[in-house]
């Protein structure tokens, strides 16, 4: 479909219009949500001049491009304010690719297969939590594929960060200072656990001891020496208003300490541009922040495929710009439609050093598209940006279960202040930890205390 009528200037007139409104309901051309639904295809619900860059830019900028600090102006108002700055200023840089269309490459096949199926059915109780019909607690997917509220985006990213039922990540970090040097590196895994909402796991959609937490979260590292078996285990009730249990293990010490969770802006680790806070935009429970409210929707540049270096044996990816030229991962970015862009306070958090944060939603699925924290005196201060990936290039694939992984490849946290930078990445393995899904000894292996001590004694 092409109508000339949906320019640039037409698409952000009615964007901003329907954002100081509020209105989430419906798409440029109707409802997103249902346009999707009934073809698979996720750019249904758009024309084409919100579907290409070099539409958006008057051909100044086509698919194949390196966006540079030479012609970044031209899609200044597709990026948050601290990547344009590091395009800018810093020497990064970002390849336009093609727009994905196919629906079950944006996420694990069966978490769309449960959105499509329970679309409709989930609604707030009378704490706020998101349940089911029966008033239980949610049975899986998107809660909210089509959201009506900025308070719906947010409720539905908190519930459930990866989109899998249990998923580790073996990570690599490297925190760069201002001047390109490597100030840290940190190995280990990130490793997630929903015992609700459950699509792939039995018992499912709930693990019946549990139903009363959300998720368990756990933080290991391997590397370097002086943190090997250092972890914080994280338990969230499924209750949005209370804070999370944070059980650290320090190897020095010998035993497992029990951490205050109200202290979320703070790094694990040293130097680390990354905070409990941060986690997808969605790090906190649902009501410890308030005030959330739209500010805006519109075309966006993404990195919602391209994550995944199947080139490498172990997922490693290449880097670029900054003064030693490693400081960003070599990103792809797509242009993404439509964008709804939401702020929200720290309500419950009255140290808290940022004022706001604005996270940016992908409103085709829900995906995380990029957040930024500001200071205290309403000044960009972090940044959190990276790349899913569908495990899948030509003849290579990396499968869960039946049908290839999906999930993030890479991630830059800045702190664009200090102009120190986090790079983050998963890789195939880290020592005895392993990417991947769904895999039933997660419980056991990751998410206890006694888990937690014995992979200290490793």
């Amino acid at each position: 479909m092409h109508i000339r009528k949906f320019d640039r200037l037409f698409s952000r007139r009615k964007f901003l219009s329907d954002a100081a409104k509020g209105v989430l309901s419906t798409g440029v051309l109707g409802s997103t949500w249902d346009a999707i639904a009934a073809s698979g295809e996720i750019n249904k619900a758009y024309p084409d001049e919100l579907l290409s860059v070099e539409a958006y830019t008057k051909g100044k900028i086509k698919t194949g491009d390196m966006i540079t600090s030479a012609n970044v102006e031209h899609v200044r108002d597709l990026l948050e304010p601290i990547r344009f700055e590091q395009i800018l200023k810093h020497g990064r840089q970002l390849r336009v690719v093609k727009t994905t269309s196919d629906l079950m490459k944006t996420s694990p096949w069966e978490y769309i297969e449960a959105t499509l199926a329970n679309a409709g059915k989930a609604k707030f109780d009378e704490k706020g939590n998101v349940v089911a019909p029966d008033g239980r607690p949610w049975i899986g997917g998107n809660p909210f594929p089509d959201p009506k509220s900025a308070l719906e985006l947010m409720a539905a990213q908190t519930l459930n960060w990866g989109r899998h039922d249990a998923v580790t990540y073996a990570t690599e970090i490297q925190v760069i200072d201002s001047k390109g040097k490597k100030r840290h590196h940190y190995a280990g895994a990130l490793v997630e656990l929903a015992p609700v909402g459950r699509v792939v796991m039995e018992p499912k959609p709930y693990w019946p001891e549990h139903m009363d937490k959300m998720r368990f979260f756990n933080v290991v590292f391997t590397e370097p020496n002086q943190f090997a078996g250092t972890s914080f285990l994280s338990i969230w009730d499924y209750d949005h208003s209370t804070f999370p249990k944070l059980y650290g293990y320090v190897p020095e010490f010998r035993r497992v300490r029990q951490f205050p969770t109200n202290q979320r802006f703070e790094p694990l680790v040293p130097g680390l541009s990354l905070y409990l806070s941060d986690a997808w935009g969605a790090g906190d429970p649902l009501y410890t922040w308030g005030n959330y409210k739209i500010i805006n929707r519109g075309p966006f540049l993404g990195g919602l495929s391209g994550g995944w270096n199947a080139d490498d044996p172990d997922w490693k990816h290449e880097t670029h710009g900054g003064p030693n030229g490693d400081s960003f991962w070599n990103a792809d970015v797509e242009m993404i439609p439509e964008v709804i862009t939401i702020e929200a306070q720290p309500t419950g958090f009255p140290r808290a050093p940022v004022s706001k944060k604005r996270v940016w939603f992908d409103a085709r699925n829900g995906l995380l598209a990029g957040m930024i924290s500001y200071d205290r005196q309403g000044l960009p201060f972090r940044s959190f940006d990276g790349a899913y990936a569908h495990y899948e290039s030509g003849d290579k694939k990396f499968m869960d279960g039946k049908h290839p992984y999906w999930s993030w490849g890479h991630v830059t946290a800045s702190n664009i202040q200090t102009g120190e930078v986090s790079r983050l990445e998963q890789v195939r393995q880290v020592d005895n930890h392993v990417s991947g899904a769904n895999h039933p000894k997660t419980y056991d292996d990751y998410m206890t205390q006694a888990a937690v001590v014995r992979m200290g004694k490793v």
